[in-house]
């Protein structure tokens, strides 16, 4: 196949041999080099791969960076989905379990049918509550809340007056669309 020192920590190879028939008819083995899971050679740790763009995976990346969370620090566990999905759910383990060790929290995520679209999402919702503890007030979920909060807010007496005559206005607007001369206007 190919010499042992050619395998790096970068670089992990697995072959698989596969039977096919040749031209002649007769029986061989071909060799396929399979490659694993990515490595960094500087940082020596995993890099992932989920079933979503690259952008969105990088972004994810470096989020997690930034909030110094790290893969060695996640306990990653697979568990059986229910819900809506079929036979794929019922059988194939595609809820996402995470705990992130030195924070202590967990999530649990089943919202795709993938297993690996579920990894992502679950990161990305660690990352969510990580941020949110961290940053507090300034947190994205805080930052909706007060936006739903403002705009429920009654309106001053000035702007609704404002809208109301804008209401106004545009209902003239129609009522002269409609507009149908009589026969006896022309005359």
């Amino acid at each position: 196949m190919f010499p042992v020192g050619r395998l790096s920590l970068c670089t992990r190879i697995f072959a698989a041999t596969f039977p096919f028939f040749t031209s002649e008819g007769k029986k061989g083995r071909m060799n396929i080099e399979v490659p694993s899971r990515r490595f960094k050679e500087d940082t020596m740790s995993e890099e992932l791969s989920f079933g979503v763009k690259k952008s969105k995976e990088r972004a994810l990346h470096r989020r997690m960076k930034r909030l110094k969370i790290y893969e060695k620090d996640l306990v990653e566990n697979f568990i059986r989905s229910s819900g809506k999905g079929g036979q794929r759910t019922n059988k194939v383990s595609t809820c996402v379990y995470l705990k992130h060790i030195p924070t202590g929290l967990e999530v649990k995520c089943q919202k795709e049918r993938q297993q690996s679209i579920n990894r992502f999402l679950a990161r990305r919702l660690l990352a969510d509550k990580i941020e949110s503890m961290i940053l507090g007030k300034k947190s994205r979920e805080k930052q909706r809340i007060e936006k739903i909060r403002r705009q429920k807010r009654k309106r001053s007496k000035r702007a609704k007056e404002k809208m109301l005559e804008e209401k106004k206005k545009q209902a003239e607007k129609k009522k002269m669309r409609s507009y149908k001369p009589e026969p006896e206007d022309f005359e």
